[in-house]
Formats: C-alpha cells, structure tokens, sequence
C-alpha cells in the first residue's frame, strides 16, 4: 500500500476520526473505502455514457400512438 500526505481542516478531522472511532474504524480504513467508492462511480458513469451511446441509434419501429405506448 502506498503512503500519501494530504491536508485538511483541522475540526473536520478531528469529527471524522470521531465518527470513525463510533464505527469501530480507523480514518484510514474510512478513506480507503470511501477512495474505491470514488473510483467505482467513475467506472459507472463511463458505463452509462457507453450505453448511452449505444442506445442512441435503437429503432423503435415507427411513431406510436400515446395508446400504443401506454399499452402493457
């Protein structure tokens, strides 16, 4: 595992090395889970954006009527 430096506020740490010390976590475990999280949401978006485009040029067979498209 790699070792980083970050900075950041000091009231904001000290409340989530609290919350992870209610969680029965570290603020190190915490960042880690939340570091995946992050990057998984990414992978999502690019899927969708995929999708997306391959969505983009479905035919639909023709124009329906608001019936036709309410039917089930």
């Amino acid at each position: 595992m790699k070792c980083i430096t970050l900075s950041a506020d000091e009231n904001l740490l000290e409340s989530a090395q609290a919350l992870a010390r209610d969680r029965n976590t570290t603020l190190d475990a915490a960042f880690n889970s939340w570091l995946a999280d992050y990057v998984a949401r990414r992978t999502n978006v690019e899927e969708i954006k995929k999708l997306y485009r391959e969505l983009a040029y479905v035919d639909a067979g023709g124009k329906y009527t608001r019936d036709e498209m309410n039917e089930r």
